[in-house]
């Protein structure tokens, strides 16, 4: 996922992301506990992307709360 395909998403389809990424992190912490996730690398990536998204939206808050 890049930051500019993020950037140029609406407020509700990036709501919609971050849920689904905060359940693939819940599947992927919950697999890793019980030894069947093989590749633990995603873990890490599901994470950064979740970061990512909450970078954004809070450039979006930011900028929006200028233009006021």
């Amino acid at each position: 996922m890049d930051a500019t395909e993020l950037r140029e998403m609406s407020s509700e389809e990036i709501e919609k992301k971050l849920l689904g990424l905060y359940q693939e992190a819940f599947n992927l912490r919950f697999r890793h506990a019980t030894a069947q996730l093989e590749n633990s690398s995603e873990i890490r990536k599901v994470r950064r992307d979740i970061a990512r998204i909450k970078t954004i939206v809070g450039e979006k808050t930011r900028s929006a709360g200028k233009e006021i």
